[in-house]
């Protein structure tokens, strides 16, 4: 009997540890909102952080911090998973497979290669979650609904640059060069990505060379997809109930396709 009851008030403390996640990941209260701001400030802070040492070696200071940071993105990724409606969705969404990959390099691979420089650029892919912390300015963030497609352009342009910055350095530079080595990989990158070609810098082998081609291509393709975002007028994606049109100015009463009434959300009063 006594062993029923401790399983009932586990099960109960279980489904309240998951009620008040959920709240917190996808609920409306100033608690929730606060929650998900830190844990938008704890996504960038910890990008910023693993661009700064890709190129740094590793001291027990730097590996505990690791540790740490592997610890919390681990737990925040199962709770995501644990609350998510669709977990197989979740499990399989890119952003999600590249905090494995970088809790993988934080946690397990330093137990058998600390040193490798590899292991230490794949933390560059914590890049790749920018795009679930879109996700979130995008519920919390009028400015950014209003400028969407400026910004999302600018974090294309950003994760292409550092992480093709990081295979760059991995494939042409040698792990004693540091942060000088690291500096020179971005500078290439910028460089063949702007085809400004200066040839200080240059790429010998075939696959080099077919990397240079790739981020010639796909560089420029992005710099124009921002310059075109910043100058175009800009519009704001609110879906039209009657025809499904998902652009509209951030002033408009009306759907210009069906002429839909259109309750578009502003800095003012509600519009009607």
């Amino acid at each position: 009997m006594a062993r029923l009851k401790n399983t009932h008030i586990t099960i109960w403390h279980v489904n309240k540890l998951y009620k008040n996640l959920r709240l917190l990941y996808t609920g409306g209260s100033h608690r929730a909102r606060l929650f998900r701001y830190s844990l938008i400030v704890f996504d960038a802070l910890s990008i910023v952080y693993f661009i700064a040492v890709a190129a740094l070696p590793e001291t027990p200071a730097t590996r505990a911090l690791n540790s740490v940071l592997g610890i919390l993105i681990l737990l925040d990724l199962l709770a995501r998973l644990w609350v998510s409606e669709n977990r197989r969705r979740e499990l399989i969404r890119i952003y999600t497979i590249a905090d494995l990959i970088v809790i993988a390099s934080l946690l397990i691979a330093p137990l058998f290669a600390a040193n490798l420089t590899f292991l230490r650029v794949l933390r560059g892919l914590r890049l790749i979650h920018a795009y679930h912390l879109l996700r979130d300015l995008r519920r919390e963030s009028l400015f950014f609904r209003l400028h969407e497609d400026a910004i999302l352009a600018a974090v294309h342009l950003f994760v292409f640059i550092f992480v093709t910055t990081s295979l760059v350095f991995v494939l042409a530079f040698e792990e004693h060069t540091g942060v000088g080595g690291y500096i020179d990989a971005l500078y290439f990158t910028v460089a063949t990505l702007t085809t400004t070609g200066f040839g200080d810098i240059t790429m010998t082998t075939a696959g080099g060379k077919l990397l240079s081609v790739f981020i010639m291509i796909f560089g420029v393709a992005l710099f124009v997809q921002l310059a075109r975002a910043i100058f175009q007028p800009s519009k704001i994606k609110y879906k039209c109930p009657e025809c499904g049109l998902n652009r509209h100015d951030p002033d408009a009463i009306h759907c210009k396709h069906c002429g839909k009434s259109l309750k578009i959300e502003t800095e003012g009063s509600t519009q009607t």
